[in-house]
């Protein structure tokens, strides 16, 4: 992830559902458990949680996957 990304961000992602917006409030740097499973996280390669504008579903995402909104 070279363009690196803070909590209070605004972000879309794909989800099965189409295009999703929502504000990053957290980065992991580290293994962290997201909803019972481990998700893999490092200083490289952060995982971010990020909650939905629309509805109160937080997801995790590396930043790969989600690119920057104005």
């Amino acid at each position: 992830m070279g363009d690196r990304f803070r909590i209070g961000d605004h972000v879309a992602w794909n989800s099965e559902a189409g295009r999703v917006s929502g504000v990053i409030i957290a980065v992991h740097t580290q293994d962290f458990d997201y909803k019972g499973h481990t998700r893999h996280a490092t200083t490289a390669e952060p995982q971010c949680e990020i909650q939905s504008d629309k509805t109160d579903h937080v997801a995790a995402h590396k930043g790969a996957a989600l690119s920057r909104l104005r």
